[in-house]
This record gives C-alpha cells, structure tokens and sequence, in this order.
C-alpha cells in the first residue's frame, strides 16, 4: 500500500470513528455522568471501530489518533443541541 492511499484510508477511519461517536455523545450528555449508561455510551463504539481497524490493515501506531476523533465525536456529539 502506498503512501497516499494509506493516508485516505487513514483519513476515512478517522471521519467514521468520528461520525460513529457523534450520536453517542449525544446520547451521553442526556444521563447520569458515571451512571451505566453513561459508561455504555461512551464504549460502544469501541468494537466497531477496532474492526474497522483490523479489517484496513492498518498498525496499531494509529490507534492514538482514532481515540482523538473518538474523544472529538463524544464532546461535539455532547455540545449538540436539538
């Protein structure tokens, strides 16, 4: 895999780990902090996304950059107001 495709492969991980926590943030910011489902909210997504990981190939010196977009969709899915 050459180096551009990596990088849109990256990029594309990172966008849906980032889509994939919004709604969940969302739904966090609505319940008891620390209470069961605030925990299930904010984990998950965390299966998913470690498939998607695993099924692209890519290392695991990724990994701290799909937890920024993780951490990223769960506060701008918290601030979101409908």
């Amino acid at each position: 895999m050459d180096f551009g495709s990596k990088t849109v492969l990256v990029a594309m991980l990172f966008s849906l780990t980032v889509l994939l926590n919004f709604p969940f943030g969302y739904f966090r910011r609505r319940v008891k902090k620390y209470s069961f489902k605030w925990f299930l909210y904010i984990h998950m997504p965390i299966p998913f996304i470690f498939l998607a990981r695993m099924l692209s190939h890519l290392d695991y010196r990724y990994i701290p950059l799909f937890v920024l977009g993780a951490l990223i969709g769960q506060l701008w899915g918290g601030r979101m107001e409908l």
